[in-house]
C-alpha cells in the first residue's frame, strides 16, 4: 500500500489530497464542472498557482456567488466563474480542446444525461496531438452502501463508471485515494 493510502482510504473526502494524487501542476487550465461552492475548484486553483486557470461551472448561480467570495476571501485571482449547464453540448461556455483537466467530483449520482456530461467532458479537454499530452478528467463519485450521502438508487459504481467513460471516447489511468465514502479514478481523451 502507498504511503498515505491507507489514511486516504478511512476519511472523508480531501479535495487538497485527491489533487495532489492526480497530479493537477503548475500552470495547468482546469475545469471543476459541477463545482458547487468550490471546494475542488480551490484546491485546483492552490495547486495550478499563478500561472493557472480554474474554470467553477455550474447551474446553481448562488453557489458560484460563494465560491466568488471564499476565493476573493483567500486571495484566489485565478479562478473564472462561469454559470452553466455541463448536461448540454457547450453548456460549459468553454471552448473545444482548451483544457489540460477536468474534475467532475460528486456529479455523476445527480446527472440525468451522463451521456451528454461525458460528451462535454471530452469536448473541452485538449487532444493529444503534436507532442501535446491528451486532456485528462478526474473522476469523483460516492460508493454505495452508505447511511449518508445521495440515495444508492442514484449513485453508479466506481467500475460501471470507468465502464462508460471508456465507452465514451476515454482511456483509463489511473486510481486516486478519494476517502472511506467516495471512489474516484482519471482517464485521458483518446
Amino acid at each position: 500500500m502507498k504511503k498515505g493510502t491507507e489514511a486516504g482510504t478511512r476519511s472523508f473526502l480531501d479535495p487538497v489530497a485527491v489533487i495532489r494524487a492526480a497530479h493537477i501542476r503548475d500552470g495547468a487550465i482546469v475545469a471543476d464542472l459541477g463545482s458547487g461552492s468550490g471546494f475542488f475548484a480551490r484546491a485546483a486553483a492552490h495547486a495550478v498557482g499563478p500561472r493557472g486557470r480554474v474554470w467553477a461551472i455550474d447551474v446553481h448561480r448562488d453557489m458560484l456567488a460563494r465560491l466568488k467570495s471564499i476565493g476573493v476571501a483567500e486571495g484566489l485571482r485565478n479562478i473564472e466563474i462561469v454559470a452553466g449547464d455541463c448536461e448540454v453540448r457547450g453548456g460549459s461556455q468553454l471552448a473545444d480542446d482548451s483544457m489540460d483537466m477536468v474534475i467532475a467530483a460528486n456529479i455523476l449520482f445527480s446527472s440525468l444525461d451522463k451521456d451528454a456530461l461525458v460528451e462535454e467532458i471530452w469536448r473541452v479537454l485538449k487532444r493529444g496531438k503534436g507532442g501535446r499530452k491528451p486532456g485528462r478528467a478526474l473522476v469523483i463519485d460516492w460508493k454505495r452502501a452508505f447511511s449518508f450521502g445521495p440515495e444508492e438508487r442514484h449513485m453508479i459504481s466506481e467500475s460501471e463508471a470507468r465502464a462508460f467513460f471508456e465507452r465514451n471516447g476515454f482511456q483509463f489511468v489511473e486510481q486516486v485515494p478519494a476517502g472511506a465514502y467516495h471512489w474516484g479514478f482519471v482517464v485521458q481523451k483518446v
